[in-house]
């Protein structure tokens, strides 16, 4: 029997992904595989493009999709623009542009290049669906797992067989890499009743260094590949 790829067991992953808990009252969950049939197609074709072979990878957490970013595409902070540009990876059905994904991608240039940098590293979201949430306008705007108490306790259960499923895809789980030091605060605790990971490494998000340290993004991105060099 063949041995499934790293990249067949993240579109694996992807593709079986479903949520089914409770969620408080004005929040949504938003399934890009449901949504957009392309998004599959396009997920798809970046992992087997960056993650045919069998090699294990760092683990680079963020805190769950964006509605512009791997909420559209299935990959993380990629939005379509870096999805073509970066990665070769044309998305016919959607055009999007995500502030984190120009830093990650900046990043990832000075890194050496998406090949070099996605044979070590894989990113994903302890709640790898979007979740949106119903403002007081009567709009729907992306929303993070931890802004309301009850929806962390709702999606918690979620969440840490997410985590436990990430790591079986092939994940070094020697030292893991926290992007946003509220997402850090929360995967600490439940690194301390799970015992996922040795270690954690914090990391400032890329979407606050782009709204608001934005004239001092190389010292970040300079951080950046500092902790995540071996």
């Amino acid at each position: 029997m063949k041995h499934k790829t790293f990249g067949e067991r993240v579109i694996d992953f992807n593709t079986k992904l479903t949520y089914g808990g409770q969620l408080p009252t004005n929040f949504s969950v938003l399934n890009p595989y449901v949504e957009n049939p392309e998004t599959a197609k396009v997920m798809a074709a970046f992992y087997h493009k960056y993650y045919s072979d069998s090699q294990q990878r760092k683990f680079i957490i963020g805190i769950n999709p964006s509605r512009h970013g791997a909420g559209v595409t299935g990959v993380p902070f990629t939005d379509t623009k870096r999805l073509e540009q970066a990665c070769g990876i044309v998305m016919n059905s959607a055009h999007t542009h995500e502030v984190s994904s120009v830093f990650m991608y900046d990043m990832i240039a000075q890194f050496g290049g998406a090949v070099e940098f996605y044979q070590q590293f894989y990113i994903n979201s302890p709640f790898p669906l979007a979740i949106i949430r119903l403002s007081s306008k009567r709009q729907w705007l992306n929303a993070n797992y931890y802004d309301d108490p009850i929806l962390f306790e709702m999606v918690k259960p979620f969440m840490i067989e997410s985590l436990k499923k990430h790591i079986s895809l092939g994940l070094d789980t020697n030292v893991v890499y926290v992007l946003g030091r509220k997402n850090a605060q929360f995967l600490e605790k439940i690194n301390r009743d799970q015992k996922l990971f040795s270690k954690m490494q914090v990391l400032e998000h890329p979407r606050y260094i782009q709204q608001y340290k934005f004239h001092e993004r190389q010292e970040f991105i300079d951080k950046y590949l500092t902790i995540l060099s071996p």
